[in-house]
């Protein structure tokens, strides 16, 4: 029984998604935009850097997209699911609507010219 659940455990780790697949226009749509803060600026000194990305994007999507459009060697990405917050103006009530960003690290001597020409 135990080389059945050896064979098993290598079948779901060839299931991961090939990081060289063909990229689609679709998946180029998962990077909203940079999120420009001073903190990312001083990560940006340590090569991370941090986009703003669709709801329903993931690290592997992220990844792919990322080396895809500048030509770089990701190492690791974090994603942080920032919540909705509430907010009241006067007697109006709402919610200010929650994001998703990505903090990518790449690869020592690689990086991601953001602000060229600028």
């Amino acid at each position: 029984m135990a080389m059945k659940s050896e064979k098993n455990k290598d079948e779901k780790k060839g299931a991961v998604f090939n990081v060289n697949e063909k990229i689609s226009e679709k998946d180029y749509q998962i990077l909203i935009e940079p999120w420009i803060t001073e903190k990312s600026h001083q990560l940006i000194a340590v090569n991370k850097y941090i986009f703003k990305i669709f709801k329903d994007a993931n690290k592997i999507k992220v990844k792919r997209t990322i080396e895809n459009l500048y030509n770089v060697k990701v190492i690791k990405v974090n994603i942080v699911n920032i919540p909705k917050k509430k907010r009241i103006y006067g007697r109006t009530k709402g919610w200010k609507s929650g994001f998703k960003k990505a903090v990518i690290t790449l690869k020592e001597g690689s990086k991601i010219e953001l602000f060229e020409g600028v």
